[in-house]
């Protein structure tokens, strides 16, 4: 049986650092992630991507996207794409720091590629997901 593959990350909110390349720590190879943490007034250059969507989630304070010239506002808790092509920037107009993920990645998304088993004891290949029934929720 091949040794599992298994990494963790830690957000860091209080970090003054401006960008930790989360996939680095978590030996990711097929999608970018990043904490990115803007203090106030800051603001990252204007780009866009060759072939990469990017999904910002905002975790702590206020992010100003401006795509294509057009300034949006988001919430902690709000999640925004924005497509390889579309010109964006962000940045930090709020009093408090920004803490956001940012999740970039090529190519078409393979859905459905999951194996499920019923339990621990269940041996093989694994069904379909949809073929195996949710478990009971943990008992205290």
């Amino acid at each position: 049986m091949p040794e599992p593959e298994f990494s963790t990350a830690v957000i860091d909110p209080a970090t003054s650092e401006l960008f930790r390349p989360l996939r680095r720590e978590l030996g990711v190879e097929s999608l970018g992630i990043n904490q990115i943490t803007l203090q106030p007034g800051q603001r990252m250059r204007v780009h866009r991507h060759e072939r990469q969507d990017e999904v910002y989630v905002v975790l702590e304070g206020t992010l100003t996207l401006i795509v294509e010239g057009e300034e949006h506002t988001l919430a902690a808790g709000t999640l925004a794409r924005v497509g390889p092509a579309t010109r964006r920037q962000i940045g930090n107009r709020g009093e408090e720091p920004a803490v956001l993920l940012c999740i970039g990645a090529a190519g078409e998304h393979v859905s459905r590629d999951a194996r499920a088993w019923g339990s621990w004891d269940e041996e093989g290949e694994g069904r379909d997901p949809r073929e195996v029934p949710l478990p009971s929720d943990f008992e205290d």
